[in-house]
């Protein structure tokens, strides 16, 4: 799409739109350290971890840019973060259990120095659709080369297992399409490939629109004030588990949502 973008419009393929490479390793590696984090420690510490990265833009970005934040900006910042992290936090954390701390570490640093790279490419002034095209073509790249590994492990341990209890070929893949299904906790028939295809393409979709607004806003704004604020998309997900799901909020997300908009609103009232 944003190569199609890019023609429509003509933009200019300049060597700072290079930096698109940049920001989709920086991605890949954000989202696969946070997936790992999920899978072997406790989602609710990489959660919170994962709502930090806003905190090191600011420190990078001045240390960078000279990029500072007043006093009213710097207070709008932390009731801000405050609220991301009360609607994060968990009650079964502790210095005992920080199983995943390491992974939710990295794609904490890591989702900062995205956040970072995008801000560049508007100091830089790379063109957006071009830049945008960069990043969604390598993160395509390193996840599919990353799906295709899996795969091949995936069928590699299937075929020692079988083989060493003796069965034939046909058995062997028909194992590895069970455990495929296991896997997911869904059966191959109900989830397809072409399903998952097209799920990805609509989240994708979704995800380079939302790109091509951060990248405006770090155009138009100060890094760690936009980074703070696109760590609110957790809020949706609570909107939608309340209103859709029927969820009801525990008192620290209803503290928690409440310092957010009081951030967002310090932030509109004295932003410039």
């Amino acid at each position: 799409m944003n190569g199609l973008c890019a023609i429509a419009f003509n933009s200019n393929w300049t060597l700072a739109a290079l930096i698109g490479i940049q920001m989709g390793l920086f991605s890949f590696g954000a989202n696969a350290s946070m997936f790992k984090g999920f899978a072997v420690g406790k989602a609710s510490l990489v959660a919170i971890l994962t709502a930090l990265p806003s905190v090191l833009v600011v420190i990078f970005a001045y240390g960078l840019w000279g990029e500072k934040l007043h006093a009213m900006q710097l207070v709008a910042f932390i009731v801000i973060v405050g609220g991301v992290l009360l609607v994060r936090i968990s009650n079964d954390i502790s210095l005992s259990n920080l199983q995943g701390a390491q992974w939710g570490l990295l794609a904490m640093l890591l989702f900062a120095v995205n956040d970072l790279s995008g801000k560049w490419s508007t100091i830089m002034e790379a063109e957006l659709f071009p830049t945008m095209f960069l990043m969604f073509i390598t993160g395509a790249s390193c996840f599919g080369i990353w799906w295709v590994r899996d795969k091949q492990l995936e069928r590699s341990r299937q075929e020692r297992v079988m083989q060493a209890a003796g069965a034939p070929k046909r058995d062997v893949q028909v194992s590895q399409q069970a455990s495929s299904g296991e896997r997911t906790g869904i059966s191959s028939a109900s989830w397809s490939e072409k399903r998952t295809f097209m799920v990805g393409l609509a989240i994708g979709t979704t995800n380079a629109f939302g790109m091509m607004l951060i990248i405006t806003a770090f155009d138009h704004g100060k890094a760690g004030l936009v980074s703070a604020v696109t760590a609110l998309n957790v809020l949706i997900v609570l909107l939608y588990t309340r209103f859709v799901v029927k969820e009801k909020f525990t008192k620290t997300e209803i503290t928690g949502i409440t310092l957010a908009f009081v951030g967002i609103l310090l932030m509109r009232l004295f932003g410039a």
